[in-house]
């Protein structure tokens, strides 16, 4: 049964990684997991932090974030990691805020973006699979070295599988909702 489990877990740390890294890909609409996780190099380059821990970031409507920094001398450092960062955002600032406005999304980029979530959403099935192949070997030593009979083998291969499945189901709900997003549907 612990194997059941520590797979379980494993897999589990698969899924929220992936939802993890697909909050960064745009979706034509204003969120503030599109830009909480850039690293800001900040205090004359000694620190690197990022950006949720400098700042508050507010939506302005569906098309516009508000970023105000807890220390206004770090505005300028993150002014250029938004700046530098692979998003293509282009900030303002206003007083001691920055704006940044969300762009809608061309047919082209929505593809591309599509695309994007497609390679990362593969990269974590393969991660899956290696997880239930990994459970798999473990079964088949410990039914070797005579810990596991052979309905006990069956059986936990058919659990592992199942669970797998679920896994594998649950990707793909979140890919789905994912595209709907950035389709702005």
């Amino acid at each position: 049964m612990d194997l059941i489990n520590q797979f379980k877990q494993n897999a589990q740390k698969v899924i929220d990684s992936l939802k993890e890294s697909l909050k960064s890909i745009r979706t034509g609409r204003a969120n503030p997991s599109l830009v909480e996780n850039l690293i800001v190099e900040t205090y004359g380059g000694q620190t690197k932090l990022k950006l949720l821990e400098l700042a508050t970031i507010t939506t302005e409507g569906s098309q516009a974030l508000s970023i105000t920094p807890f220390d206004p001398s770090v505005q300028l450092d993150i002014e250029k990691a938004i700046l530098k960062s692979p998003l293509g955002l282009s900030p303002a600032v206003q007083g001691n805020r920055i704006i940044i406005k969300i762009p809608s999304l061309s047919e082209e980029q929505r593809n591309k973006y599509i695309k994007i979530v497609g390679e990362t959403i593969e990269g974590k099935k393969n991660q899956i699979r290696n997880l239930r192949d990994e459970m798999r070997k473990s079964i088949k030593i410990s039914f070797e070295n005579k810990e596991l009979t052979e309905d006990e083998k069956f059986r936990l291969e058919k659990e592992i599988d199942t669970i797998t499945t679920q896994f594998m189901e649950e990707i793909q709900t979140v890919r789905a909702s994912k595209e709907q997003e950035i389709r702005g549907l």
